[in-house]
């Protein structure tokens, strides 16, 4: 059986990522402004949603239930440029990443079509 993207990455890995991904987020002039409260908490429901969109352990529904992620982004202004940064601010945290290109490349691909499904503005 093949190993799911999340077998393949690791816990301690993406938690790298969704660590490196929210510094730049921070610094982010167009999307840090739509990022309100708690980076410590954001991080750590970033972690639980993506374990689980990657194929890991369901750990932000045992949290929080389905995800419905379009309905929670309903609240935040999301445009195209908004998207557009976010994808940067993915790839570039990729890109810092200490694993296998190719591997970098399936989980950056897992992202456009589900960011263009969040714009709402």
């Amino acid at each position: 059986m093949e190993k799911t993207i999340y077998q393949r990455l690791g816990a301690a890995n993406l938690q790298a990522l969704v660590d490196t991904f929210y510094d730049l987020v921070q610094e982010n002039e167009v999307l840090s402004p739509l990022f309100n409260g708690d980076f410590h908490e954001i991080r750590k429901k970033q972690f639980m949603f993506l374990s689980q969109f990657l194929g890991g352990p369901q750990l932000y529904s045992i949290a929080f239930g389905h995800p419905q992620m379009k309905m929670r982004h309903i609240p935040h202004k999301v445009t195209n440029k908004g998207k557009d940064e976010w994808l940067k601010c993915m790839k570039q945290a990729l890109s810092k990443q200490d694993i296998d290109e190719e591997l970098k490349e399936v989980i950056y691909n897992c992202f456009p079509n589900v960011a263009q499904h969040m714009v709402n503005s």
